[in-house]
């Protein structure tokens, strides 16, 4: 690639988007379309959630190794492969008609997480300084914004189009991330040279796997299950071995030494806290809204109609990632998550104490927007300027995994409260549902707190900092 083909950061970013949006339509399209798939693979309710809990273990294990292995063999080449491995996966689920081999699929399309650290690398590598912090901010509101997206897709596939639909549009714009990658988007000159540390990706995959399996099927099985904590207490003893081989690995996975920095574990505190407070939002909100009216609050909402519902999220969540870069040039990335944790708490205090009115979920939607996509892009900035060049991959795909912990945590936790209020015919009480809300705001108000832990010095004069050495 020539020289002049690698000073168009746009269409990089561009392409990057892309690929980003396909991954994160695919993580959340799915949603509610799953009593269509259980009716047309005749699946038990346990077993076609595995739909959702494979991917979610798949990414969660993947996403770290991916970005460890962009520090080390090239970013592009690897987003290229990983574009290559999450087509795969979901032409295969777009073809597959039994349980089983959806599920295969979906562990295949989990590899796509490691989009992101791998996308957040290339940004810090290749864009010039000033663009660094609005593209992070941007590529890091797509996540948000393509979930609360995919569950209006899910929905306008369910009432007008077969299943397989949910993997043939999202392919679409796939196989033209590969094209375009391999064209266009320049491969980082950043190398960190070591070798694979195979025992270290084995115990990491199996303790986040454990910990993960546990909170997803705790709902199931009962919190207080011996099922359940006796799988939580063999991830987290496997997670504590993983620590102890990193830290005596002369070519560790994960860098020990950079987890503990100041930067990185705060962030990665606040990401799981946000996480906690965000994702459930995107399953109880059309949840809430497509409840019968007969139960005295729901609004019997279709399932695409409860979609849309999230569409001022989708609005807002773009918008406050695109102006991201210039919210923490003039403020710092430290207070930009300060402002986005605070205005997603305000989604869940209109959300709380006023949901009679359809207008109240669209302005509870519309902050809860506003909220992640700045608090997103906040964190994105926060690890590439907390870590070395060599170690963003590594680092943005720990903090991945930690939002993603923490959204398991959230939902599972917020669906128990609601099942745990039945009310009239066996359907949810109003009451569980805003002890549910409840819970999302207390992780925000938490993620408050610890967002005033992350290092970060004021910009003067409002001037932007250098993204590649501010600390927020």
């Amino acid at each position: 690639m020539s020289e002049h083909e690698r000073q168009h950061p746009n269409l990089t970013l561009g392409i990057l988007a892309l690929g980003a949006m396909a991954y994160a339509l695919l993580q959340s399209a799915v949603i509610p379309a799953l009593p269509d798939l259980q009716k047309s693979l005749n699946a038990s309710e346990t077993g076609i959630a595995w739909v959702l809990t494979a991917y979610l273990l798949s990414a969660s294990v993947a996403t770290p190794v991916l970005g460890r292995l962009g520090d080390m063999f090239g970013k592009e080449r690897l987003l290229l492969w990983t574009y290559v491995i999450l087509s795969a996966g979901t032409l295969m689920a777009a073809l597959v008609n039994t349980l089983p081999l959806l599920i295969v699929a979906r562990v295949i399309q989990g590899a796509g997480g490691g989009i992101f650290p791998l996308a957040f690398g290339i940004i810090r590598d290749e864009f010039p300084r000033e663009k660094v912090a609005g593209a992070i901010g941007l590529l890091s509101a797509i996540l948000g914004i393509g979930a609360a997206a995919g569950i209006v897709l899910g929905g306008l596939i369910v009432e007008h189009l077969h299943w397989h639909w949910l993997f043939w549009i999202p392919l679409v714009a796939l196989v033209g991330a590969v094209v375009l990658t391999a064209r266009f988007v320049p491969e980082s000159p950043v190398r960190v040279p070591g070798r694979i540390n195979w025992l270290s990706g084995l115990l990491m995959a199996f303790g986040l796997s454990a910990v993960l399996l546990a909170i997803s099927e705790a709902n199931t099985w009962g919190w207080g299950s011996t099922k359940t904590i006796g799988l939580l207490l063999v991830g987290l003893a496997v997670s504590a071995a993983w620590v102890f081989a990193e830290l005596r690995a002369k070519e560790p996975l994960v860098d020990m030494g950079m987890m503990r920095l100041r930067g990185v574990w705060t962030t990665n505190l606040a990401g799981f806290l946000l996480g906690g407070g965000m994702y459930a939002s995107f399953v109880l909100i059309p949840q809430f809204v497509e409840e019968p009216k007969s139960t005295g609050y729901g609004f019997g909402a279709s399932v695409l109609a409860g979609g849309i519902f999230l569409l001022p999220a989708t609005a807002t969540m773009l918008l406050t990632g695109a102006l991201a870069g210039r919210v923490a040039g003039r403020f710092g990335s430290k207070m930009a998550l300060v402002f986005g944790a605070a205005i997603a708490a305000g989604s869940f205090i209109v959300l709380s104490f006023a949901h009679g009115e359809p207008w109240d979920i669209y302005v509870a939607a519309g902050l809860l927007g506003a909220g992640i996509g700045l608090a997103f892009a906040a964190m994105g900035n926060l690890i590439v300027q907390a870590v070395p060049a060599e170690q963003t991959g590594v680092a943005s795909g720990m903090n991945t995994v930690m939002r993603t912990i923490g959204g398991a945590v959230g939902s599972q936790v917020a669906a128990t409260l609601i099942e745990a209020h039945l009310g009239t015919g066996g359907l949810p009480d109003e009451h569980g549902y805003v002890l549910a809300f409840l819970l999302s705001l207390a992780f925000l108000a938490v993620c408050i707190l610890a967002s005033l832990l992350v290092p970060g010095r004021r910009p003067r004069g409002g001037r932007r900092l250098d993204p590649a050495t501010a600390e927020g």
